[in-house]
């Protein structure tokens, strides 16, 4: 049996955020059973935790979705590092480094607990960078059932970027549509093969009370729609750059994500940009422990 711990991650309030389940000793696991709990927990992700193979290092970690393994992801990683920090300091107040070795790269996350709320802050592992080939945008809106003057506003307009996984930016007119978009078929599956890659769709819209509201939709990937998406958040850098958002030095942004399904979630994204271009990202969030248990360890594959 092995011992797993489930959290909600980018929120302060049990039951709301991303949920998470994070298995430990799993250096025994291959990557097939890793898949197999994976797909028992359905959430959009589980991380297994593993010895790290530089001993400076905290851990070395593999994040899967409940259909495929990914490179990097930000809420398991925030969610994963507050608990290895809550387990090493226990209750009380304190400030620490959790190293992640993730496939996508090395992730240092910074955690601190004061009053009782533990938050983890990552510097992304990639600057997002553009993802090759064109856009029909008028196919982006048949596939999310909304009207063509629905996409965009300002100078946002939908993009693909990558920084280890890839994402569709889809930036919406206002609140209204970012409720009502939906993903529709065959328009959704002709969109993927157009872009060339299976990305998840990340809407987003100017907010109440934070700067942006968002929605992340990726039926591909097991997950019809997910709560918060820290690399997709992350990623957004590359998207706001775009739309002549930054400037020089370090800019803050908050964002709200799953409050149309009942699990708001809070994100804090921090940009660091230059003359050159983007120099850091990162994310930070809150998360909370919900439960914790053991799983039988399928049999090997």
């Amino acid at each position: 049996m092995l011992e797993f711990h489930t959290l909600d991650v980018f929120t302060t309030t049990p039951f709301a955020g991303n949920p998470l389940a994070v298995v430990l000793g799993a250096d025994a696991l291959s990557p097939a059973q890793m898949q197999v709990i994976a797909r028992e927990f359905n959430l959009s992700e589980t991380i297994f935790v593993q010895p790290p193979r530089d001993p400076a290092h905290s851990a070395r970690v593999r994040i899967f979705f409940p259909t495929a393994e990914i490179p990097f992801a930000g809420h398991p990683t925030v969610g994963c590092a507050v608990l290895l920090a809550e387990l090493a300091h226990g209750a009380g107040d304190f400030t620490t480094r959790i190293t992640l070795e993730e496939e996508a790269g090395l992730v240092p996350v910074n955690v601190t607990r004061a009053g009782g709320v533990t938050r983890g802050e990552f510097t992304a592992p990639v600057i997002p960078y553009a993802f090759p080939g064109a856009l029909p945008e008028g196919l982006l809106a048949r596939a999310l059932d909304l009207a063509p003057d629905a996409i965009g506003f300002g100078a946002h307009r939908p993009a693909v970027w990558q920084g280890g996984p890839a994402f569709l930016y889809v930036p919406v007119a206002n609140r209204a549509a970012l409720a009502r978009a939906r993903v529709i078929e065959p328009a959704y599956s002709e969109l993927l093969q157009a872009v060339g890659a299976p990305v998840g769709l990340y809407l987003y819209t100017p907010g109440e009370g934070v700067d942006f509201q968002a929605r992340m939709l990726d039926p591909v990937a097991g997950v019809p729609e997910d709560p918060a998406t820290g690399s997709a958040s992350a990623i957004l850098a590359a998207q706001l750059q775009a739309a002549g958002v930054l400037r020089p030095g370090v800019q803050v942004f908050t964002l709200l994500q799953g409050a149309e399904m009942g699990r708001p979630s809070d994100l804090r994204l921090s940009i660091e940009s230059g003359p050159e271009g983007l120099r850091a990202v990162r994310i930070a969030g809150e998360a909370v422990r919900i439960s914790a248990g053991r799983i039988a360890v399928p049999a090997a594959i």
